[in-house]
């Protein structure tokens, strides 16, 4: 799990989340209010759901956010995160500790490299699979 985690603010443009993206090698932010963890952004979101729809660069991360916020908690065995990644057909997912704050981000990577190559495996296969959860339509 990556613990050091830069959160997005909902006001932040669209531009200064890739740029942050792009420092961080990573597609994907936790999108933060106050304490409260509110949506995440993928390099996905910006690219779908913000330049596919013809959105400048100026675009805040709140009006092409994910609001449904899917996460594990960090008590969590890799066998159930994995599980969970599959069921959602996603590759990482926010860990919160029991009161529910951030502590960090899991991916299938930390995972598989972590001992637990085989299930992660047969993770990245469900999460691969068509569906409905990551429509290429605009």
């Amino acid at each position: 799990m990556t613990r050091d985690v830069r959160i997005a603010d909902p006001a932040e443009t669209l531009q200064e989340a890739a740029r942050a993206m792009a420092e961080l090698d990573a597609g994907f932010l936790p999108v933060g209010e106050g304490d409260r963890l509110i949506g995440v952004i993928t390099d996905r979101d910006i690219v779908i759901r913000g330049v596919a729809n013809g959105r400048a660069s100026d675009t805040t991360v709140r009006e092409v956010m994910s609001p449904d916020v899917r996460y594990c908690y960090a008590d969590d065995s890799c066998v159930d995160i994995l599980y969970n990644m599959a069921d959602l057909q996603v590759r990482r997912l926010p860990v919160v500790d029991r009161d529910k704050r951030l502590v960090g981000i899991v991916s299938i990577t930390d995972l598989a490299t972590n001992g637990e190559s085989s299930l992660a495996g047969e993770a990245l296969t469900q999460i691969a699979r068509p569906s409905e959860y990551h429509s290429q339509s605009v």
